[in-house]
């Protein structure tokens, strides 16, 4: 029987992706107007990408207790092997409730395999881990073959990406009111990455067109081997901008595969509409 991967809706695949390599998603939750949604489920992250434009600003929870409980169990009952690749510990509690459940779930079924992974990644950045374990998963990979490889790449997947407005990132936390007040006013693009799971302001930088072509320079000063892995673009309701990226990797590498995806509702309540994020492989482990 093959391994079973689970990964939650913050790894912002498609649900094709999730029935092409038989992932099984658990949602986060998204608060609006008094309601909660299941990410990806109940709600679409058009519509929270709307609701923020008109001022609207959504919450985000993380996967219930509950939900891993009843997850594992099912599979603990079957005799079914498990990895579940989290989204990062440092943005969500997700990963701890998992493993809270883990234990728990455990004590009842002592010989249940199940490997409870922080991936420390976010968006499609977190989502190739998860596609790439799948793809293992598929082909017949043993549970612990899966899990080495999931870390490997967790372990190099760099995330690099602006925002359209600092007024979302100031919302969550991110940046203080002032930076966003003079971030705006100088139309100053800030181009950010990820450390042990955390989102780390890297440059400022005057103007779109050349924050573009200042992510990739980092992706060239960074990436390994660009032309033999797949790339990933996410984007807060910006095709057009996500494309033109993909056009400007495409010029300068061999790249065989660029996935374009929105960028979800769980991740992009906080983000907001305009965010484009790149994601590949580095040299050296984060």
């Amino acid at each position: 029987m093959a391994v079973q991967i689970l990964a939650d809706s913050a790894c912002d695949l498609s649900a094709e992706d999730f029935q092409q390599y038989n992932i099984e998603m658990l949602p986060l939750t998204v608060q609006l107007d008094g309601e909660e949604y299941q990410d990806g489920v109940t709600i679409s992250p058009k519509k929270v990408y709307d609701t923020m434009r008109a001022g609207k600003a959504p919450k985000t929870s993380q996967v219930s207790p509950q939900l891993f409980k009843d997850v594992f169990e099912k599979h603990a009952k079957d005799g079914t092997e498990v990895v579940y690749l989290a989204f990062s510990s440092a943005l969500s509690g997700t990963y701890q409730a998992a493993k809270l459940m883990e234990q728990e779930v455990k004590e009842q079924y002592p010989h249940f395999v199940l490997h409870v992974l922080d991936t420390k990644c976010a968006s499609l950045g977190y989502g190739l881990v998860v596609q790439r374990a799948a793809e293992l998963a598929q082909s017949g990979a043993t549970v612990d073959e899966i899990v080495q490889t999931s870390t490997y790449y967790y372990e190099h997947m760099e995330h690099i990406f602006t925002v359209d407005d600092l007024e979302y990132l100031y919302r969550g936390g991110r940046v203080s009111k002032t930076a966003a007040f003079v971030g705006t006013l100088l139309k100053v693009k800030p181009l950010l990455h990820m450390e042990d799971g955390k989102l780390i302001p890297l440059e400022k930088i005057r103007g779109s067109k050349k924050v573009f072509k200042r992510m990739i320079e980092v992706m060239e000063e960074r990436g390994r081997d660009l032309d033999n892995q797949p790339i990933a673009i996410s984007h807060g309701d910006a095709l057009d901008t996500a494309e033109h990226l993909a056009s400007m990797i495409r010029e300068k590498w061999d790249v065989k595969d660029i996935k374009i995806n929105m960028v979800g509702s769980s991740i992009g309540a906080h983000s907001g509409p305009g965010t484009i994020a790149l994601f590949f492989l580095n040299d050296s482990p984060k």
